[in-house]
């Protein structure tokens, strides 16, 4: 007669089940660390008296220049308040790609949020985007900890660890000193902890469709810093395939930690602790022997419970709460019921996984077969990006040259800021926990050596410089050589809790993390990067956590519960206090040492009211003017050269600097030009021309006056007599001018330079212009204010400026007062005829567009009939225009001197252009393709899911949700036999 089956469970209450989830490891741990986070980088914004919670400006290097420029402008895209849709943006460098600066700024799933906040506070809305993700990234790296299970058959460790450590890896000096300033990087700082636990999905042969969604969305967020942290998680899957068995029977309960909820645990016995008969007996706190493959070891038994708020994860494996992470052993892998209390023998390392290169070949290749999917779903976004970059204006080569290892020991101590050296701050008692791990004989050997070797192979990767070149996709960056250092500070944070969550590493593995630390410590004692605070807030941290320890360790024999609290109280204080003040001291560093902008404020909003009431866009452009910052068409609205993109392209650049304007970022930055000669190239009818009431203070937010001048300027569209022409930079940029107008204009002497004297002769009353594009210092015309110069080649161009009016004599007499010997053009004088610029200007108006309609991408102008020559767009020529004359079939845009230019043949009367980026057909393409190879995954696994294991029964009990006991050969066999009738 056939075994009787099991009692079905009794089907739990909502209440129980609500709060069974309230005090599951896996949501407390990453909910502790997310808050904990929060409430970090809060205070340490609160210190450092940053805006928005104190009076001085966060806004330095880029944060000001690109990315608050760039949410505003978001903002405004996504309530449809924008002339530009997603292909093009027309407010910035007269006309540039947007779909790739989407890719590149904006594509995180958080810059949606950016709606929730007024018009007027975009520094808001970034500093609350910001703090999300940094609290995004602390909850990811607790959620992965607390899964990985550090010794076989054992608990997943302690939430409060998970947690602690979890937010020490969003609190890392990388986050203060890169990640918060460049908060599109902090995407790949999610990322991480994300893809290393894809990268367990993929070991245990779990989440087919899900982790290439997880690589997917990555991606897209910033593939940049992803592409670094997916080669961070090929390095953690490499090393967990090293020193974890993997289980033949990929997919299957085995696999799951707390029944079917940990998605990540270790299905096999390591060296040291591989299941034997010692395993499956009780545990001191577990309760009974019912409890098979329980917390590991005797060695690892003795210290569960001296682990402070360990105990309250560890507690968990008890005959109350069977799924429970130590029940690990199920019918897929025992052949038997594997639940708590079961009569069958408790799980070993020979029926608990397989080891050997078949299952971690497999485990490797369903990794690379994830990370493809999620990438090609990615792929509309990051070709474009990509295809932008081959047309970006480049900058110059970089060869790296590694820190001195002085100056990378000193990055391990809090209060360092420096972008040319790795930022690798975690926390001192997170280092110290991470340093005992070679030393701590209760955690397996190959996991000791295995991570031990990866976290100094990673480390000495950061300085080799073909390994550089691998982080950094091929091109060494300009400036901060070491942005992928947040991957090392994660896996030093595995390395702690791997070390850290089986209890109280022994004396020994402390005396020697200690010596490390205190090497460490001497070693950098002459790095530049040591702040005055870097030393003594170790030194605390490490006193708090050092007593800390010793209450742990005695509260491993007294077992009392004010022990663990004022351990827990003092861990917390000494890696968040330490955090807090690092990250204060960094803020003010920055401030003292790096470009920044001013906050937002009066000055800003006069300028923003004066363009939105002239604003009259296609008719003409309104440029907004010059404000400290940079992207103000962005932030304010308007149609203006300035632009500031990683993808800016080539052609731009040069146009823009061969017309004499000025550029930062070494060419990337275009600023703009208040000429008339080149307004009236670019039709900017209206120029908004504003000061400042009182210097401009990082402490408090600019007030200034703005004022709205307009003036008759061709339409967008004009046409000109010839064929098309190609730009010479070499040649003056007042004789380029004059070539794309179309008209002489200028009157240009020959200069005679004595000393620091430059003379000319011009006609009186003419306007003095100096173009001296690498000169740093003043240049005055006599008796007049003098015009400051900015060169610093290949970073800074200088615009041309106007010095006065040529005198009655005739006689322009400039002099110079140089910061460096000045490097001058031939043609660095020229005289502007104001009445010949006029004439210039009715002759093109008269014989330009009649009409200019522009919709998101494309623009569209009706033409005198008759029009012959060439009809130029005064949009910078870049890959991806097509234009068309009349009904023609669109064709790739040819180009006049830098600009879009349609060949006219006197019968067309409209002329047509769109924008296309380039890449997005591919990229489409290739993610249709992805698309359907992951529904064909998804069909597969769910065949898969479908078929029924031998000897079990596939589903779900009625009511419960919970899954079938596994049945036995003879209980399949007596249920055949009845169901036939035979």
């Amino acid at each position: 007669m056939p075994p009787a089956a099991p009692p079905a469970p009794t089907p739990a209450r909502d209440g129980v089940r609500g709060l069974r989830a309230a005090r599951n490891p896996l949501l407390l741990a990453p909910a502790g660390a997310g808050l904990l986070t929060a409430a970090v980088f809060v205070l340490a914004t609160a210190l450092a008296r940053s805006h928005p919670l104190g009076p001085y400006t966060r806004n330095v290097v880029d944060l000001g220049q690109q990315y608050l420029p760039y949410h505003a402008y978001w903002r405004a895209f996504l309530l449809g308040d924008t002339h530009g849709d997603a292909f093009l943006n027309w407010n910035s460098g007269f006309g540039a790609g947007f779909l790739g600066d989407i890719g590149t700024y904006l594509s995180s799933p958080f810059s949606l949020l950016v709606v929730l906040f007024p018009a007027d506070r975009p520094e808001l809305a970034l500093y609350v985007i910001t703090a999300l993700k940094i609290t995004a990234a602390g909850a990811a790296m607790a959620a992965l900890l607390i899964r990985l299970r550090p010794a076989a058959g054992g608990s997943g460790g302690p939430w409060p660890l998970a947690a602690l450590l979890g937010a020490a890896y969003a609190l890392s000096g990388w986050t203060f000193n890169h990640g918060a300033s460049v908060p599109m990087w902090l995407d790949g700082l999610i990322a991480f902890p994300l893809l290393c636990l894809v990268a367990e999905w993929a070991r245990a042969g779990r989440r087919p469709v899900l982790g290439p969604l997880v690589v997917a969305v990555a991606w897209i967020a910033n593939f940049y810093t992803a592409y670094m942290a997916t080669l961070g998680a090929a390095v953690f899957l490499i090393v967990r395939l090293l020193t974890t068995d993997t289980a033949d029977t990929a997919g299957t309960g085995a696999t799951t930690g707390t029944a079917g909820t940990t998605d990540t645990t270790d299905t096999a016995g390591t060296a040291d602790t591989a299941g034997t008969a010692a395993i499956t007996g009780s545990v001191g706190s577990v309760g009974t022997a019912a409890i098979t493959g329980s917390v590991g070891t005797a060695a690892i038994t003795g210290s569960v419970g001296s682990v402070g708020a360990a105990a309250t994860a560890a507690t968990a494996a008890t005959a109350a709460t069977a799924a429970t992470a130590a029940t690990t052993a199920t019918a897929a892998t025992t052949g038997s019921a594997g639940s708590a209390g079961s009569a069958g023998p408790p799980a070993t390392a020979a029926t608990a996984g397989t080891t050997g290169v078949r299952p971690r070949l497999a485990a490797l290749l369903r990794a690379v077969w994830t990370v493809g999917l999620g990438v090609g779903l990615a792929a509309p976004l990051v070709l474009v990006v990509f295809s932008g970059t081959q047309y970006a204006d480049p900058t110059p080569e970089t060869v790296f040259a590694p820190a001195a290892w002085t100056e990378l020991f000193g990055r391990f101590l809090p209060a360092t800021a420096n972008v040319d050296t790795p930022a690798l701050f975690i926390g001192t008692p997170a280092l110290l926990l991470a340093l005992t791990l070679p030393f701590n004989r209760t955690v397996a050997p190959r996991v000791r050596y295995g991570w031990t070797a990866a976290v100094v192979l990673v480390t000495l990767s950061l300085q080799w410089g073909p390994t550089h070149l691998l982080w950094h996709a091929g091109a060494s960056p300009n400036g901060n050589p070491y942005r992928q250092a947040f991957v090392l500070c994660g896996l030093l944070l595995v390395a702690a809790w791997l070390s850290g969550a089986p209890g109280v590493p022994r004396p020994a593995a402390l005396l020697g993390a200690a010596a490390l630390l205190g090497s460490l410590a001497l070693a950098a004692r002459t790095s530049t990067d040591i702040d005055a605070w870097s030393y003594p807030t170790a030194g605390a941290a490490l006193l708090l956590a050092a007593l800390a320890t010793l209450l742990l360790l005695l509260r491993g024999r007294a077992r009392t519960p004010a022990l663990a609290a004022g351990a827990a109280a003092l861990l917390l204080a000494a890696q968040a206090g330490e955090a807090a003040v690092s990250g204060a001291r960094v803020e003010r560093q920055q401030r003292a040492d790096v470009a920044w902008a001013p906050r937002i404020g009066d000055w800003q909003r006069a300028v923003g009211a004066e363009v939105a009431r002239a604003d009259a866009w296609p008719a003409y452009r309104t440029d907004p003017g010059p404000l400290p910052g940079g992207n103000e068409p962005l932030l304010l609205g308007g149609e203006g050269a300035d632009t500031y993109s990683s993808l800016t392209t080539e052609n731009t650049s040069r146009t823009l600097d061969s017309l004499g304007f000025g550029h930062y970022a070494k060419g990337r930055h275009p600023e703009t030009l208040d000429n008339p000669v080149t307004d009236a190239i670019f039709s900017i009818g209206t120029r908004i021309r504003s000061e400042a009431a009182e210097p401009v203070r990082q402490d408090a937010a600019p007030r200034g006056t703005a004022t709205a001048t307009t003036t008759t300027v061709p339409p967008l569209v004009t046409v000109h007599p010839g064929r098309p022409a190609a730009v010479d930079p070499a040649d003056s940029a007042f004789r380029n001018q004059e070539l794309l107008l179309g008209s002489s204009v200028y009157a240009l002497p020959a200069v005679r330079r004595t000393g620091t004297t430059l003379t000319a002769r011009c006609p009186a009353g003419a306007e003095v212009w100096f173009w001296a594009p690498e000169y740093k210092g003043t240049a005055a015309l006599a008796g007049a204010a003098p015009a400051a110069y900015d060169g610093r080649p290949p970073a800074t161009r200088a615009p041309m400026r106007a010095l006065g009016t040529v005198p009655a004599d005739g006689e322009v007499r400039i002099r110079l007062v140089p910061g460096r010997k000045p490097v001058l053009p031939r043609q660095s004088v020229g005289c502007l005829d104001r009445a010949r610029l006029a004439a210039a200007v009715a002759r093109l108006t008269a014989t330009g567009a009649t009409r200019v309609t522009a919709t998101g991408h494309a623009l569209t102008a009706e033409l005198p009939p008759g029009s012959t020559g060439l009809a130029v767009v005064a949009v910078p020529r870049a890959t991806g225009w097509r234009c068309a004359a009349g009904n023609a079939e669109p064709v790739s845009a040819r180009s006049h001197r830098g600009l879009l230019a349609v060949p006219l043949d006197g019968r067309a009367t409209r002329v047509s252009c769109s924008f296309r980026p380039p890449g997005v057909r591919l990229g489409a393409a290739a993610g249709a393709t992805a698309l359907l190879a992951l529904a064909g995954t998804a069909l597969l696994a769910r065949r898969r899911a479908r078929r029924p294991e031998a000897g079990s029964h596939e589903g779900r009990q009625e009511f419960t949700g919970r899954p079938h006991e596994a049945r036995s050969p003879a209980q399949d066999a007596d249920y055949a036999a009845r169901r036939t009738g035979a």
